[in-house]
């Protein structure tokens, strides 16, 4: 693995949580909530005018690193380098979950065509991780 990629993945989970925490109404951190928050930011992002889906590249690396710290912070997984897939997270039943690929799919397509990062954050904490599939929150 490349220690300076997982520093930065480590950076970026710092900036995600220093930026977004005190613009949320979330207690923000490693969480379930701030996750809902983070997949909330995104769709906003999406319907701002002057969104351009080519042009989220820094998004996608801060927002990726946030949601897979998430995923490893419920899990007790780990970080591993795929080299077709790239950066995701080993999880206890040795699958593994993309969070940037699903971070940049959210962008693109949206929550409502299935993209969401919320969904697939319940998905692997939930059911691949414990073997159960928790309810969904019901938002805020």
């Amino acid at each position: 693995m490349n220690e300076e990629e997982l520093r930065q993945i480590e950076a970026n989970v710092s900036l995600a949580i220093d930026r977004l925490g005190p613009v949320s109404d979330v207690d923000f951190g490693l969480n379930e909530e701030s996750v809902e928050w983070v997949d909330g930011f995104i769709e906003r992002q999406r319907s701002r005018p002057d969104f351009d889906p080519e042009q989220i590249g820094g998004l996608v690396g801060v927002l990726g690193s946030f949601l897979g710290a998430c995923i490893v912070a419920a899990t007790g997984g780990s970080w591993c380098r795929s080299e077709d897939d790239g950066w995701g997270v080993l999880l206890p039943d040795g699958s593994v979950a993309f969070p940037f690929v699903k971070v940049r799919k959210q962008f693109r397509s949206g929550a409502e065509d299935g993209e969401s990062i919320a969904s697939f954050y319940r998905v692997a904490v939930g059911f691949v991780a414990t073997g159960k599939l928790r309810p969904p929150r019901t938002p805020r």
